[in-house]
């Protein structure tokens, strides 16, 4: 192995830290939903769709963000992404109306992690390695959990003893203090710097872009969207959204905080979700190298869905050790998802896999804030979660049929793979 192959590893640690610089704000919503309701009167319906605005732009940013990496350089749109998150979180301690939420949370903050969003880790994965590119996968993945890992006590504990204020400033600062080490340190291509990816046997070209960012997105889409593979994909991770950062990751602070339980020690619970969601993703991302990537789909949603229906029990004033399991169990199947999903996504539709990718998870965020507001007004009108809860572990169970159907590539077994700007399918070829 080679100096020059072994910098994919370089990139794939800049990388990390560059989720993690922008996984901050992706801590802040649950922390600060009570003392936004505390300061300014406002409904948890009303904060929750601020965060779903977020989520959804998150979301359909990721598609065109991903074609623009490949237009403009992966460097520059990461770089510009964690400015614009910082300048959103760091406006918000001036910000008095809902509307301005948001604006700041919403619209800016939402724009700025959709480019760094999942689609980031496609791209790095499939132009950098051929071995290990599961694992791998799960590590990137993991550094948003790390993020959440780092970030949301300090966050809790931060609004409750010096404001929500300067929370949201520590965010502001932690993704503008990783932005010189993209500059520095993340390269485009292996083969500009004359190397192979990691374990491929020779040099891979760039691929030739010969549409602009927002008309790639878009034709992947529509192409896509003629196959089954991807409505199935697209709608188990809708539902994957909507039962993680949607519901557990925005309303189980306040869900535990109406059973009595401390902000500061739900923030915590929520921060352990974060430890054992690292060693499930990069677990999840070994397996997905060896087993097939719908059963591990299937067995993940199924098992969610279980433990969602249990959960509404769990709440109480102290931690129980039933919620630590809880706690545990969900934790390592929290975004263990991912890598087999992106992996689909790899073998039916080849190199066009990080653009499709950013669609299917689109899909992802719609669900995640469709599930955000939901949450929100059945708090508003029922007076606790307990609805949500159920509905959400029914349809994860639907997930993990939707997640059998999916058909994989004829093309896999020869290990085919799609010539650079080829959008077809691979299994719907004729």
């Amino acid at each position: 192995m080679t100096k020059r192959q072994n910098w994919a590893w370089a990139v794939a640690a800049v990388a990390f830290v560059a989720l993690i610089g922008a996984a901050g704000f992706r801590a802040t919503p649950g922390a600060l939903i009570e003392p936004l309701r505390a300061e300014f009167g406002w409904s948890t319906a009303t904060v929750g769709f601020a965060v779903s605005v977020n989520l959804l732009l998150y979301g359909l940013t990721a598609p065109f963000a991903a074609a623009l990496m490949e237009r403009f350089g992966v460097r520059r749109v990461v770089a510009c992404a964690l400015t614009v998150v910082a300048i959103g979180s760091g406006l918000t301690v001036f910000m008095t109306t809902s509307w301005q939420l948001v604006l700041l949370w919403g619209v800016l903050v939402g724009l700025g992690t959709g480019s760094m969003a999942l689609a980031f880790v496609a791209t790095i994965t499939g132009r950098w390695f051929v071995k290990h590119r599961g694992l791998v996968t799960g590590v990137l993945t993991a550094g948003g959990a790390t993020g959440q890992l780092v970030f949301l006590p300090i966050m809790a504990s931060m609004a409750e003893t010096s404001g929500w204020r300067s929370a949201a400033l520590l965010v502001s600062a932690a993704a503008l203090a990783t932005v010189p080490l993209v500059l520095l340190f993340l390269r485009e291509y292996p083969v500009d710097l004359g190397a192979t990816p990691y374990g491929g046997d020779a040099i891979v070209p760039r691929p030739t872009v010969t549409s602009g960012a927002a008309r790639r997105a878009v034709t992947a889409l529509t192409t896509a969207a003629r196959t089954g593979p991807f409505w199935f994909l697209a709608g188990g991770f809708a539902i994957c959204g909507a039962t993680t950062n949607g519901l557990v990751g925005t309303h189980f602070i306040p869900a535990a905080h109406d059973h009595g339980m401390p902000t500061t020690t739900a923030a915590g619970l929520l921060a352990l979700v974060g430890v054992f969601d690292i060693v499930g993703t990069i677990f999840s991302g070994w397996l997905t190298d060896r087993v097939d990537s719908r059963i591990l789909l299937a067995a993940y949603y199924a098992l969610r869905g279980a433990s969602l229906l249990l959960l509404p029990q769990l709440f109480h004033a102290s931690v129980h050790p039933s919620m630590l399991v809880f706690i545990v169990f969900y934790g390592l199947d929290w975004v263990a998802t991912v890598p087999p999903t992106v992996a689909l996504c790899r073998e039916v539709f080849g190199l066009s896999a990080p653009v499709v990718f950013g669609w299917v998870f689109a899909s992802h965020q719609i669900g995640a804030a469709i599930a955000a507001t939901a949450a929100g007004l059945v708090r508003d009108s029922f007076g606790n979660y307990a609805p949500a809860w159920y509905v959400a572990g029914f349809l994860s169970i639907g997930a993990a049929v939707l997640s059998m159907r999916v058909r994989r590539s004829p093309a896999l077994a020869g290990g085919a793979e799609q010539a650079p700007g080829d959008l077809t399918p691979q299994g719907a070829r004729g």
